[in-house]
């Protein structure tokens, strides 16, 4: 796979701005540790993020020690059949167990792949020891998921490392 795009499959028609957009936002499920947001205070159609801030994902996220985090800004262009997204990358804080974002002060912005995971052993309820948590957090499976989507609507997952989005 490209590192910078990844283009539609071949012979099929393309969706609709909004068709494409709806497909998105349905990756959203609980069990996933990522969601796709509206973008619009942002300047951009639509945000990929770890649910860093999710009540129901951030302890584990603690415990990863999570020290950076990225978003993917999307833009939907219908005149190119094209998603242009651009990483960005965010520090994380943690105070009391909770995140906070802040961005990171090397202020990258561009195509970015990075891979976070560790085990945390302790004893069991019975006393014996055991796994009680494992991780991986990879940004392909955010990106994976949103260029396959968009390769099998008709559109080009187009990744900008420089200039507008």
């Amino acid at each position: 796979m490209p590192l910078f795009g990844k283009k539609p499959a071949m012979n099929v028609p393309a969706l609709s701005t909004g068709e494409i957009k709806t497909r998105l936002l349905s990756l959203n499920r609980p069990s996933a540790p990522f969601r796709i947001v509206e973008g619009q205070p942002e300047g951009v159609d639509l945000i990929a993020e770890w649910k860093i801030v999710d009540a129901s994902w951030y302890e584990i996220f603690a415990k990863a020690k999570l020290e950076k985090v990225f978003r993917i800004y999307m833009k939907l262009d219908a005149g190119k059949n094209e998603v242009r997204a651009q990483d960005h990358e965010y520090s994380v804080e943690w105070s009391a167990g909770v995140p906070s974002l802040k961005l990171a002060v090397s202020s990258f912005k561009g195509q970015m792949t990075s891979v976070e995971f560790g085990t945390g052993f302790a004893f069991s309820e019975t006393l014996a020891p055991g796994q009680v948590y494992k991780y991986k957090f990879n940004t392909n499976e955010l990106k994976k998921p949103i260029q396959d989507i968009c390769a099998s609507s008709g559109w080009n997952y187009k990744g900008v490392a420089f200039g507008k989005l």
